[in-house]
């Protein structure tokens, strides 16, 4: 999907409850006006998303689980694409524009993937949100079996369970979903660092240069392997 995306084998997509269904279409302009989208960002709109449905609200009055702080209600958005790519960007300004954690499936060429980001309120202003990275299931194909909502006894509960299955790494005993985040994020970054190393490495022709890059990209796996960990 998105740039900065993590993916994770093996989901399935989730049948949520009949009566949770809310199935409005959502008008881009919308968006635009709750966002504030600049021209680039209204351009990715039209060029890659060619409807977005509001597919369902799951909330205490349609589930019959109690509201979080940060989690009064979680909503399920459907995004049908143009093309198999869609910028983070544009996301990131639906989630701008709606104060609720979103989980998001892209829909295209018969194939769905599920992306979101673990979204919550700003501890100094709670009328603002933080966002991290977006984690997204492999492509998988549309019409598929679905697998029964998680059990949760309140929906940061439930919250919880829906991101815990694309974040590419299990969670640590007692770790709290933002720490296993900030770990995720952490992890990325070293890779990325160590992709860097290793291209240095293969283009290196100095033997002393390649004994120090050498020592440095076995460092870096050490530290990302500890961090997967």
């Amino acid at each position: 999907m998105t740039q900065g995306a993590t993916t994770q084998q093996q989901a399935t997509l989730i049948a949520y409850p009949k009566q949770a269904a809310f199935g409005r279409v959502l008008p881009k302009n919308k968006i635009y006006e709750h966002s504030g989208a600049n021209t680039r960002l209204q351009r990715l709109f039209v060029e890659q998303v060619e409807q977005i449905v509001w597919q369902y609200k799951l909330a205490p009055e349609t589930i019959n689980l109690p509201a979080r702080p940060g989690v009064p209600e979680i909503q399920i958005f459907s995004i049908q694409l143009k093309a198999a790519e869609l910028h983070a960007d544009v996301l990131r300004c639906i989630d701008g524009a709606i104060p609720f954690p979103i989980v998001f499936e892209l829909t295209f060429d018969g194939r769905t993937q599920v992306v979101a980001a673990y979204k919550r309120p700003n501890e100094s202003d709670a009328s603002r949100w933080v966002l991290s990275d977006y984690f997204a299931t492999d492509w998988l194909p549309m019409d598929g079996e679905r697998t029964a909502m998680p059990v949760a006894l309140h929906l940061g509960g439930l919250y919880e369970q829906l991101l815990h299955r694309l974040i590419p790494l299990p969670a640590r005993p007692q770790e709290t979903l933002t720490a296993l985040v900030a770990r995720v994020e952490q992890a990325q970054t070293k890779q990325r660092e160590l992709d860097k190393a290793t291209a240095r490495l293969e283009k290196e022709k100095q033997f002393n240069r390649k004994v120090e890059i050498n020592a440095t990209v076995r460092k870096l796996q050490s530290e990302l392997e500890s961090l997967s960990r």
